[in-house]
């Protein structure tokens, strides 16, 4: 057992991988500037939440024998400077996962959008055949507590591979650091335009992930995906390719059904992206034991992950999704999917603009027709995260003629657009988002 210091402990796969090392009895301590719910009462229940907020290096000394180092933290945090002084060895924590589990075979799940979903959806039909295994997730999935789980024992371990930057001072994305026996890209949609100023900058790390996949290893990929298709065909790291299209479905009555070999399977989610993800679930569940016909009986009652498509309000007269869709890619698939499973019901969509990417001005402008499926639509920018982010201001003639939509409302404050949203007649809505609509309540919206 080890004495673990987190910096940045809030953060949340930090605090979900603080608490897995804690259950396993190691030592474990945090710090951070501001920690939020759901992390604080998490991390408050299993008495890791810092007994005051901020820095402080008497925090650190040589019986701590690792640091791991959250992306939240600067350069120049004085409990790492302090860490750096003594010697203690730091790491991100997708280095401290790829220690922990370099012994089992890694399954990584990569992609531009889809990959929490896909990982929920592995994790999911796993969980319902008792299969045990060990995983990192970024979001909160039904059925379990904590989203790391690490074990001695388990033969597999599945990790949804972010493309962001591991840490202040390891500026390689996290999925770069896995090395996967099996691998998964969902797809390659520009995004982190604060990291990857370019497309080919962006694209690039993807062809850097293939080329990290273990020798003899396995890559399932979306074919659907022409510049993931092209990156796949030419690689020449000699591992098994397994491409992947969207799975038949049909739907009847607001009801999506997936076509089998064995007849339809109903099922809780919907959208064209939803099967595209489900195909790729499906494959990855394969190569782990799990064959097509006890798929298709467990994922019948996927219901999704938190704040992807998720049925938040269900009332007779309004009906509430929420979805952390932020790429234009996203956005448009997520908008498409809602529209192709109700397309008789009066339809608003409203999007926050909360990404460094979104945010940007020249970036902005990739959103053209992603609101379009939609009858009435609202972008909303919270203007208290935009300064935070350091971002310039984007003015409401810019994103009308970015959207092109024509019944676009623009909002800065989150009680205009409350009172919008309250105004409006239409009985299905999608709120899209990475961030919180500046705290706006949804329940509210419905009542």
């Amino acid at each position: 057992m080890m004495r673990i210091h987190f910096i940045a402990i809030g953060g949340s796969a930090m605090h979900n991988l603080a608490i897995a090392l804690h259950r396993k009895g190691n030592h474990v301590s945090g710090s951070d500037d501001a920690i939020y719910d759901p992390s604080r009462s998490r991390l408050d229940k299993d008495g890791l939440l810092p007994a005051k907020m901020g820095w402080d290096t008497s925090r650190i000394d040589t019986s701590i024998d690792a640091i791991i180092l959250g992306m939240h933290a600067k350069e120049d945090n004085p409990e790492l400077l302090a860490a750096k002084a003594l010697s203690i060895p730091i790491y991100s924590y997708p280095e401290y996962i790829y220690e922990a589990t370099k012994e089992k075979t890694r399954v990584v799940i990569g992609g531009s959008h889809g990959k929490t979903s896909i990982t929920a959806m592995i994790l999911h039909v796993l969980h319902y055949w008792d299969k045990s295994v060990d995983y990192m997730v970024g979001a909160q999935l039904e059925g379990f507590d904590v989203m790391t789980h690490l074990t001695e024992e388990n033969e597999f371990v599945v990790l949804e591979g972010d493309e962001y930057l591991s840490s202040p001072i390891d500026r390689r994305p996290k999925f770069h650091l896995y090395k996967p026996n099996i691998a998964l890209i969902s797809g390659i949609a520009w995004d982190h335009i604060n990291v990857f100023p370019t497309q080919e900058d962006y694209a690039e790390q993807f062809r850097i992930f293939i080329k990290t996949i273990t020798a003899g290893g396995i890559l399932i990929y979306n074919q659907e995906d022409e510049l993931l298709d092209d990156l796949v065909t030419n690689s020449e790291n000699p591992i098994r390719k397994i491409p992947y299209t969207t799975s038949p479905n049909t739907v009847i009555g607001g009801q999506t059904q997936l076509e089998t070999e064995e007849g339809p399977v109903p099922l809780q989610i919907f959208g064209n992206h939803n099967m595209n993800n489900l195909s790729g679930a499906m494959l990855v569940c394969q190569h782990m034991g799990i064959e097509p016909m006890s798929f298709y009986e467990a994922i019948a009652s996927f219901a999704g992950a938190s704040k992807r498509l998720e049925l938040f309000v269900d009332t007779p007269a309004k009906r509430i999704y929420r979805d952390f869709a932020h790429a234009p890619s996203k956005v448009l698939a997520t908008t498409k999917a809602v529209r192709e499973q109700f397309p008789k019901d009066l339809f608003l969509v409203c999007l926050e603009l909360h990404t460094f990417s979104s945010l940007d001005a020249r970036f902005v402008k990739n959103y053209e027709g992603c609101l379009d499926e939609s009858d009435y639509a609202a972008v909303f920018i919270d203007e208290e995260a935009r300064r935070i982010k350091g971002k310039e201001g984007l003015d409401e003639t810019l994103l009308r003629d970015s959207f092109a939509h024509k019944e676009l409302a623009v909002f800065y404050d989150k009680s205009s657009l409350e009172t919008w949203l309250h105004n409006q007649p239409a009985s299905l809505l999608l709120m899209m988002s990475s961030g919180h609509f500046g705290g706006l309540d949804l329940e509210g919206l419905a009542n």
